[in-house]
């Protein structure tokens, strides 16, 4: 949903964009183009796509938004698309997304990003979002002046297509700064099987929410992420103005009986805090409610 949705917006805008797909939903981008529907107007994006990387050339960016425990599998699919200037860019959920991908691209530099829109399949062939985010932020490539200016090129171009793009120098601290508060939305949504509205308009639910963000707050600061000293408050702030219908991405894997990213957001915090020596009682809490799920639905009797 994350990569439909940029990388429509770009193609859509006359860049050259591919993309590796498969089984339903590549099928559809061939035949019907990939459409983007929602509140900020509906388009279709005609554009070359292939389950194998070989068919697709070499590429200047690659941006991967998939799930974490997709990552390295992913991440082996895409190695024909990687020159040696090819820039890797990822918009992976969680603070270990990188590291996760260059396992799979050894040799290659993968820049840790964050994406802030609200996007799913909604069905084959078509992405729907659901807020009025839209925007990424990546780290700055480092001792390259080539993939800097690179990097700087991207970012205009996303600008140009009509979403915001940031490259920063301090790209953790950009990535505890959302994940506070997505490890702490995702665990509630798919635990209570709930959006936004019914959640945050309840109080005891908006004070388990900050308990989490609070957490996570403090593994990161543990973990030596510059992150606001307001960002409790912001945090939970920002969850009770997300719209009534909107779930974490995690929701929708957990309702249809998919895997889970939980490793990767409250387990994270959970293995951190006690790397650190941080308390994380609401993650565990919440981790061991979803931890049986984490590979689907586990089946009972």
């Amino acid at each position: 949903g994350v990569g439909g949705y940029f990388g429509g917006l770009l193609a859509k805008a006359g860049e050259d964009v591919v993309a590796l797909a498969r089984g339903a939903h590549l099928a559809a981008i061939r035949s019907e183009g990939l459409r983007i529907e929602g509140a900020r107007g509906n388009h279709v994006a005609r554009i070359e796509a292939s389950d194998s990387a070989g068919a697709l050339g070499t590429a200047d960016v690659v941006l991967f938004a998939v799930k974490l425990f997709q990552a390295e599998a992913a991440a082996r699919a895409a190695a024909p698309l990687f020159g040696p200037q090819t820039l890797a860019i990822s918009l992976l959920n969680g603070i270990d997304g990188p590291d996760r991908l260059a396992a799979g691209l050894p040799g290659v530099s993968v820049l840790g990003g964050s994406a802030y829109v609200s996007a799913v399949i909604a069905e084959p062939g078509l992405v729907r979002y659901t807020s009025a985010m839209s925007s990424i932020v990546f780290g700055a490539p480092q001792g390259n002046d080539a993939a800097r200016t690179k990097a700087a090129d991207f970012v205009a171009r996303c600008q140009r297509a009509g979403f915001g793009a940031e490259m920063t120098e301090d790209i953790q601290t950009a990535l505890w700064t959302k994940f506070i508060g997505l490890a702490a939305n995702a665990a509630l949504t798919s635990a209570a099987r709930l959006p936004a509205g019914p959640l945050y308009s309840d109080p005891a639910v908006v004070e388990a929410a900050a308990a989490l963000i609070a957490e996570g707050a403090a593994v990161a600061r543990a973990a030596g992420a510059k992150v606001a000293a307001d960002i409790e408050s912001v945090s939970v702030g920002r969850l009770k103005q997300f719209p009534p219908g909107m779930y974490a991405s995690m929701y929708f894997d957990i309702a249809k009986g998919g895997p889970l990213e939980v490793d990767g957001l409250s387990g994270y915090i959970v293995r951190e805090g006690r790397r650190l020596g941080v308390p994380t009682p609401h993650h565990a809490a919440l981790y061991a409610v979803l931890k049986p799920h984490r590979a689907g639905t586990p089946k009972v009797g």
